[in-house]
């Protein structure tokens, strides 16, 4: 039996996205069991071809790649071109995958790993909308029991939302997927926009990835330049918030990061709240604790790790 931590990246590439699966391919300490692609950053059409860009940018085209679900359950699909532009990748050039889409739906393949591998030895690193977690969990409600963990990113309380002054994108591309999720009893590790906007990418932070002098890190360089211009006009920072690959870097060293349980509910009614993320972060309620929330990382390492890990590739 491997003793690496075996993980399942459900994702919708975006630059950031892309990071996260990098710092995954980086460590030895990871198995990645397989990428699923949804709907979110961008269309699935572009979110499948940017998770197998990512993979052949890492040298590791033998990772599978599944698509998913092309909508959330409810709502139209809101993207995010302004944030990654309209490739979902905009920064490097990239070239077209060569490697081979999944005949297999997202969902069927989370379905079938984790009934068919051993209880209890997959976490599932969601790093977009929840639409595919959610779907396999109505599909096949037995597989809850059998996951390790959920550690994803979404979410916000003390930061308010990026996408409403409420709501963070993930969860509100698709409010009712994530209140599937977080109803499951499936231990759950949570990274909201309270901890990913105290990871930023600063000018320093990039020239080292750049300094890599890598194929890999030229390539990163230009996608967190591209990324940050965003969010460095909107919040007025010295670099963007690295959201997604903080789901990574918990699972290779969680002494980074510092949170507490609570219960989070989801908004699902209200228009003007519609996906924001009730956190219980006082316990003011009796509501039963759901998942372990971040707030606090310590970026200096978080970064360290991350420049370290995309020199391996």
């Amino acid at each position: 039996m491997s003793d690496k931590r075996r993980i399942i990246i459900d994702t919708d590439p975006g630059q950031d996205d892309a990071v996260a699966i990098l710092l995954a391919l980086g460590s030895p300490e990871l198995e990645v069991v397989g990428i699923t692609a949804v709907a979110g950053n961008v269309p699935l059409k572009l979110t499948e071809k940017n998770a197998r860009k990512i993979c052949e940018l890492a040298g590791r085209p033998d990772v599978k790649v599944y698509a998913g679900a092309i909508r959330p359950f409810m709502r139209h699909l809101v993207t995010a071109e302004e944030v990654h532009g309209k490739t979902g990748l905009n920064g490097p050039e990239l070239p077209e995958p060569k490697m081979k889409l999944q005949d297999e739906h997202a969902v069927d393949f989370i379905v079938r790993a984790l009934m068919e591998e051993d209880s209890g030895t997959i976490t599932l690193c969601p790093l977009g909308p929840l639409t595919n977690i959610a779907l396999a969990l109505i599909r096949e409600p037995k597989i809850a029991s059998r996951i390790k963990e959920i550690v994803l990113m979404g979410g916000g309380f003390f930061e308010g939302g990026n996408v409403t002054p409420a709501a963070e994108f993930n969860i509100y591309v698709d409010p009712h997927a994530a209140d599937v999720v977080l109803r499951s009893g499936i231990p759950i590790v949570m990274m909201p926009l309270d901890v990913t906007h105290k990871a930023l990418t600063s000018a320093k932070r990039i020239a080292a990835v750049r300094a890599l002098g890598t194929r890999v890190g030229e390539a990163t360089a230009q996608m967190l330049e591209f990324f940050e211009r965003f969010d460095e006009e909107k919040y007025g920072t010295d670099g963007g918030p690295l959201h997604d690959p903080c789901v990574i870097a918990y699972l290779l060293k969680p002494d980074l990061f510092k949170g507490r349980s609570c219960n989070v509910t989801v908004e699902t009614a209200s228009e003007l709240t519609m996906g924001m993320t009730v956190i219980d972060w006082w316990g003011v309620t009796k509501r039963q604790k759901n998942a372990l929330v971040i707030r606090d990382i310590d970026s200096d390492g978080f970064f360290a790790l991350l420049t370290e890990r995309l020199g391996r590739l």
